[in-house]
């Protein structure tokens, strides 16, 4: 009998910890920060005993957030080859020599208020 209890313990302790552990097994196919954010919440829920977090940690789990890094990467990228830079706006320059050099000032052409009353 004491072998039936300890071994229904240890059955029941694995799966506890297995269905805490389902939140971080949905989201392996996710992108790091979603996964890294669900098993925060996983962990959380495990040692406050606050199912809400693991609820939301399963929901976070089934749903894919969109990239919004792809599209900015190209922004900054588009940005920095209408400013004349030749890298990349997400990789720093290697050596001096790959930096643009900056323009010269174009001096202001508008007249003065002065000027403007006198004309």
């Amino acid at each position: 009998m004491v072998v039936v209890v300890i071994l229904a313990i240890v059955l029941i302790g694995v799966f506890y910890f297995r269905i805490h552990a389902l939140p971080e097994h949905m989201a392996h196919r996710t992108t790091t920060v979603q996964y890294e954010v669900v098993a925060v919440l996983a962990l959380l829920s495990l040692f406050t005993h606050n199912h809400a977090y693991w609820i939301a940690g399963l929901l976070l789990a089934l749903e894919q957030l969109p990239d919004f890094t792809t599209p900015l990467a190209g922004i900054a990228d588009s940005l920095a080859k209408i400013a004349g830079k030749k890298t990349s706006a997400l990789t720093a320059p290697e050596s001096e020599e790959e930096v643009a050099p900056a323009p010269e000032p174009v001096p202001d052409q508008r007249p003065t208020l002065k000027e403007a009353a006198h004309a």
